[in-house]
C-alpha cells in the first residue's frame, strides 16, 4: 500500500497508447456528433425503404444501408477508443504535475523543520542582559509561529493533493476499463461488419447468375427513370409565383459551369452495359467517384425544389434553376437542406455518399424533364 506522502507509482499503459498521440476532445466530440447524425440517417432511409415495394434494388439498397449502419458503428467505436485514450494522456499529465507539486511542497518542509530543529523548541532562550537581546528574541519567536503556520499550511496542501491524486488514479482505472470495454466492441462491431459486406458481395456474385433477377432489376430501373420524370413534370406545374427567377439565365452557362464535386468519372452520360445486370442502361447523367463525405456544391444559383429520400437514388436534392432547367444530386450522405431553401453557386447541397460501388455522386442536369450531358455544360470535364 502506499503511504499518504509516497512517491506516485504511474501506471503502465498499453504500448498503443504511448505510441498513438490523443485528438483534441472537442474534434472528437464533433466527429462523433457527425457519426451519430450519419446513423440517424441511416435509419431514416432504412425507415422508407419498408414503405417501398419489394424487388431487387430494394434488397440491394436495404442490404447497403445495413452495410452503411455498421460502418458507422466501427468508426463510432473507433472514435470512442480514440477519446479514451485521450482521457488517459489528459489524467497522465494531471498526475506529474500533482506528484511534482506534492515532492516540490515535501522539500520545502524539509528544509523548514530542519531550520525550526536548529532554532530549538524556545528559539534558543537564555539570558538576555539588556532589552535589545530581549527584543530580538520576541521576533524571533515571531518567526518561528510564522514558520509554524506555514509548515500547517503546507502540509494541509499535501493532503489535498494526495486526495486529487488518489481520485486520478480511480478516474484512471475507470477509463482505462471502459477502453477495454471499448476495444471488446470495436472488435464485434468490426465483425459485423464484415459479416454485412460478405452479405452484400454474395448477394451481388448470385446476381451475376440469375438472369431472372437481372431482367426483374432492369425493368425496376426503367420504372425508376419513368417516376422520376414524373416528379420533374410536376415540379414544372407549380404556380409561377412559386418559380425560382435566376439573376443570370441558366441556358447561358453552358461550358462554364464549375464541377459539383472534385473526383473522377466513374459513368459517362448515354447508354451503358450495366456492369451488374449485363443489360443496356440509359445513364441519365453522371456518376463521380469521389471521396465518402467530400463537400458537393451547387453549380449554379437556384431554389431547393426537392430534398428527400427517392427509391434506389437514396438521399437526392433537386434545384430548380429557372426557364425549365434543373439540376439533380443524388446518393447524397444524408440531407442537409430543406424544400424551398435558395441557394447561391458555390454552396454546399450535400456530402457524397456511400453505393454499392463504393462512394459515389450522381450528377444530372435536366430541361422540361430531359436529360442533358452534364460535360457538354462543364467548364472542367471529369476523366
Amino acid at each position: 500500500m502506499r503511504r499518504c506522502l509516497g512517491l506516485f507509482l504511474p501506471v503502465v499503459l498499453p504500448l498503443g497508447l504511448l505510441a498513438q498521440s490523443a485528438r483534441e476532445p472537442a474534434e472528437l466530440r464533433q466527429k462523433l456528433a457527425v457519426i451519430q447524425g450519419r446513423l440517424g440517417q441511416v435509419d431514416q432511409q432504412l425507415a422508407s425503404l419498408k414503405k417501398r415495394r419489394k424487388g431487387v434494388l430494394v434488397d440491394i439498397q436495404g442490404i447497403s444501408l445495413q452495410r452503411d449502419r455498421a460502418k458507422a458503428q466501427v468508426e463510432g467505436a473507433r472514435l470512442r477508443q480514440d477519446q479514451a485514450q485521450s482521457e488517459v494522456q489528459t489524467i497522465g499529465r494531471e498526475q506529474t504535475r500533482i506528484q511534482a507539486e506534492v515532492l516540490q511542497l515535501r522539500g520545502d518542509l524539509r528544509r523548514q523543520v530542519r531550520w525550526m530543529q536548529a532554532l530549538g523548541p524556545w528559539g534558543d532562550l537564555g539570558f538576555y542582559a539588556t532589552f535589545r537581546d530581549l527584543e530580538a528574541w520576541l521576533v524571533r519567536g515571531r518567526m518561528l509561529a510564522w514558520a509554524r503556520l506555514q509548515e500547517r499550511k503546507r502540509l494541509d496542501l499535501i493532503h489535498r493533493l494526495q486526495g486529487e491524486l488518489a481520485a486520478k488514479e480511480q478516474a484512471l482505472k475507470e477509463v482505462l476499463a471502459r477502453l477495454a470495454t471499448e476495444a471488446r466492441e470495436a472488435a464485434q462491431l468490426q465483425a459485423a461488419l464484415r459479416l454485412q459486406e460478405d452479405k452484400l458481395n454474395s448477394f451481388l456474385d448470385g446476381l451475376q447468375q440469375d438472369e431472372a433477377a437481372q431482367k426483374q432489376a432492369q425493368a425496376e430501373l426503367a420504372e425508376e427513370a419513368v417516376q422520376l420524370e414524373r416528379l420533374l413534370s410536376g415540379l414544372l406545374g407549380k404556380p409561377r409565383g412559386e418559380a425560382f427567377e435566376a439573376v443570370v439565365a441558366f441556358a447561358s452557362l453552358r461550358g462554364d459551369l464549375p464541377q459539383p464535386v472534385d473526383g473522377t468519372l466513374a459513368l459517362g452520360f448515354g447508354e451503358h452495359l450495366h456492369p451488374r445486370f449485363h443489360t443496356r442502361t440509359m445513364q441519365s447523367g453522371l456518376l463521380i467517384a469521389a471521396a465518402s463525405g467530400r463537400s458537393v456544391a451547387a453549380v449554379a444559383d437556384g431554389m431547393v425544389a426537392f430534398a428527400d429520400y427517392y427509391q434506389s437514388y437514396g438521399p437526392m436534392v433537386i434545384l430548380d434553376h429557372g426557364g425549365g432547367w434543373f439540376t439533380l444530386y443524388t446518393h447524397l450522405l444524408g440531407l442537409s437542406i430543406a424544400k424551398g431553401q435558395v441557394l447561391r453557386a458555390g454552396e454546399s447541397v450535400g456530402v457524397v455518399g456511400d453505393t454499392v460501388d463504393g462512394p459515389r455522386l450522381g450528377f444530372e442536369i435536366r430541361h422540361q424533364a430531359q436529360p442533358q450531358d452534364p460535360q457538354k455544360w462543364l467548364k472542367r470535364k471529369y476523366r
